[in-house]
C-alpha cells in the first residue's frame, strides 16, 4: 500500500488536481489519455490516464531500489525501460544525473513521498511553473501574493523542506523535462495506442461489475466518487490520496491486454482498504510494539491481506484470482487449486487484526 499520509499533501485542495484528461493529441509537455470513447462517464468513479502522473512516477522508479515483497512499481520496469532506451540509443538527463539523485534518497528517506505530488497538478507544466516559482521563493509561501501559488509552495515545502531538498526537485523536474522530450512522452503515447482494449475492457468491467459491487463500500468509506487512474509504471502497489467524498484518487496498475484487466481491480481493492487495515493494526498493538516498529512489517501484509478480505466480502468469486495475482508478484508458486494456504503463508498477519478487518469491513457493508 502507498497510501498519501503527509499533512502538506492532505491539506492541499484538490481543485486544481485529478482532471479528467482529454484526447490523445498532446504535445511533450501536455497529458494526453485514452479516445474519448473509451471514457464515457461511469458513476461515482471514472477511468483515467495521465501521462504527468506516470512521467513523474517513471521518475522515481528510474531512481530508486525495489526490493519490497511487493514492489512499489511494476516488477521489472525499470530495466524493461533502460532495454528500451537502449535499443533507441536514448540518452537523458535523467540517466546523467541519475547518480546524484539517488543519492538524495539515502541522505532524505522522506523524499519517496513526493511520489505523490503530481497527482495534486492538472499537467506536468503546472509542475514545472509550481517548482520554479518555489525555487525562487526560497520555499516561503510569504513570498507570493496569489493564494493558490502559497499553497503550490506550501506544498512543495512540505516535501523538499531543506535548501538541499529544493535543488533535488530542481534538478529532478529539468531532468524530466528531457526525459519526456526526449523519450517518455513517445512510449506514453504508443503504450496507450497498443493498451487501447484493454483501456476499453477495464473501463466496461469497471462500470457492469466492478464498480457495483464496491460501491456502498466506497459510499461508507467516505469514498463515494473519484478518480481510477491507469498507470503504466504501477503494479500491485498502488498510489492512494483521499480527500473526502468528492476528490479521491487511485492510481493502479494499467492492464497490459484486455484478459488482464481485473488485474487493475485487485490493486484497487488493495488500495481501498488500506485505512480500515490501518486502524485494525493501531487497535490490535500495543504502543509499545508500535515504538518498536514491530507494527511496520504488518503493513504491507495487512494490505495485501485486507483486500482479500474484502473481495471475500463483496465479490467471493474474484478472491482466489486476487489471491494468485499477488502470489505471482511476489514471484511465489501459485498452486493449481485453491490459493488461499499459499497466499496467507506468503502474506502472514496476527489473526487478531484479520478478525478486526474482517469484522470492520461487515460493520461498513452493514451501513453502521
Amino acid at each position: 500500500m502507498m497510501k498519501l499520509q503527509m499533512l502538506a499533501l492532505a491539506a492541499f485542495p484538490l481543485a486544481f488536481a485529478c482532471a479528467t484528461i482529454g484526447a490523445a493529441s498532446a504535445s511533450p509537455s501536455g497529458t494526453a489519455g485514452p479516445s474519448p470513447e473509451y471514457r464515457p462517464a461511469a458513476p461515482g468513479w471514472r477511468v483515467s490516464a495521465r501521462e504527468d502522473v506516470d512521467l513523474w512516477l517513471h521518475g522515481f522508479a528510474m531512481l530508486t531500489s525495489d526490493t519490497g515483497r511487493v514492489p512499489f512499481f511494476a516488477r521489472g520496469y525499470k530495466q524493461a525501460m533502460l532495454a528500451r532506451k537502449r535499443q533507441q540509443h536514448v540518452v537523458t538527463l535523467l540517466d546523467a544525473n541519475q547518480q546524484t539523485l539517488s543519492a538524495r534518497f539515502a541522505a532524505n528517506p522522506a523524499l519517496t513521498n513526493a511520489q505523490f505530488l503530481a497527482m495534486y497538478f492538472p499537467s506536468f507544466q503546472e509542475i514545472v511553473n509550481a517548482t520554479d516559482r518555489f525555487i525562487r521563493s526560497g520555499g516561503d509561501p510569504r513570498a507570493a501574493s496569489d493564494p493558490q501559488m502559497q499553497q503550490e509552495i506550501a506544498l512543495l515545502a512540505g516535501n523538499f523542506p531543506s535548501p538541499a531538498d529544493r535543488n533535488w526537485l530542481r534538478l529532478f523536474v529539468q531532468s524530466l523535462q528531457d526525459e519526456q522530450s526526449k523519450f517518455y512522452h513517445a512510449y506514453w503515447t504508443a503504450e496507450q495506442q497498443a493498451r487501447g482494449a484493454a483501456y476499453a475492457q477495464f473501463n466496461t468491467e469497471w462500470m457492469s461489475t466492478y464498480y457495483p459491487k464496491l460501491s456502498r463500500f466506497l459510499n461508507n468509506t467516505q469514498q463515494a466518487s473519484g478518480e481510477v487512474l491507469l498507470s503504466l509504471p504501477l503494479g500491485g502497489e498502488g498510489r492512494t490520496v483521499n480527500d473526502g467524498k468528492q476528490s479521491n484518487t487511485i492510481a493502479v496498475e494499467f492492464p497490459a491486454s484486455p484478459d488482464s484487466a481485473v488485474d487493475a481491480f485487485y490493486a484497487f481493492a488493495h488500495e481501498a482498504v488500506a485505512t480500515i487495515v490501518a486502524q485494525a493494526i493501531t487497535d490490535n498493538t500495543t504502543p509499545a510494539e508500535q515504538r518498536s516498529g514491530v507494527t511496520g512489517g504488518y503493513t504491507g501484509n495487512g494490505a495485501v491481506r485486507g483486500g482479500a478480505l474484502l473481495l471475500q466480502h463483496v465479490a467471493p468469486n474474484l478472491a482466489p484470482g486476487y489471491m494468485r495475482y499477488y502470489l505471482r508478484i511476489t514471484g511465489t508458486a501459485v498452486p493449481a487449486g485453491d490459493p488461499t494456504a499459499a497466499f496467507e503463508s506468503e502474506f502472514p498477519l496476527p489473526a487478531a487484526i484479520v478478525k478486526a478487518v474482517s469484522s470492520q469491513i461487515d460493520i461498513v457493508l452493514s451501513g453502521i
